[in-house]
Formats: C-alpha cells, structure tokens, sequence
C-alpha cells in the first residue's frame, strides 16, 4: 500500500522555475517533485515534518485550495513546499551532473 497519490513525476522535476505568488513571490524555486513522491505521503499527514508545518502555516493566509497539488523543492538550501497555483514559468532546464 502506498500513499502516493501523483504516479507520475511533475513536469517540471528537475528544473528551476519561478513562484509567482505567496511569501515567496519572485523567488527561483528548484522542483524536485510532487511532495507525496519524494515525502511520506500526503503534505497534511506527515506529523511533524517541518516542510510541511511551514507549509501549513503558509497555506492558510496564501489562499491556495486545500488539495494535494503541492511539489517539493529548495529555496536556496531550504525545502519548501508550494502549492502548483503558485508556480510560474520555468527559468533554467535540468542540468546532468
């Protein structure tokens, strides 16, 4: 059994793309993935997770719809989550390694 709900990887995983709304608006934001495949599972049932508690406090005064459209990713070297509402165009493409 598994709690993913997203089977597949969100289009834009692995790039950088800008938030265009919320207390990060204009921030670059590099997308790892939809939270409930890269986290436990659903953002609202990971007791504890401090991306998600942020994220919690966030989505209430943000306005985003209380779904679990919702990816991961880093601000900087902090991991966020943001709700897909809040995503604007990407900035640069994955790069190999």
């Amino acid at each position: 059994m598994t709690n993913q709900i997203h089977a597949e990887p969100h289009e834009h995983a692995g790039k950088t793309v800008q938030i265009v709304a919320g207390q990060f608006k204009g921030e670059p934001y590099r997308l790892e993935d939809w939270w409930d495949r890269v986290g436990p599972g659903p953002w609202g049932s990971c007791d504890g997770n401090p991306a998600c508690l942020d994220y919690a406090a966030r989505a209430g005064t943000e306005g985003v719809p209380p779904n679990n459209e919702v990816v991961y990713g880093k601000i900087g070297a902090f991991g966020k989550l943001i709700h897909v509402t809040q995503l604007g165009d990407v900035l640069e493409e994955a790069t190999s390694q």
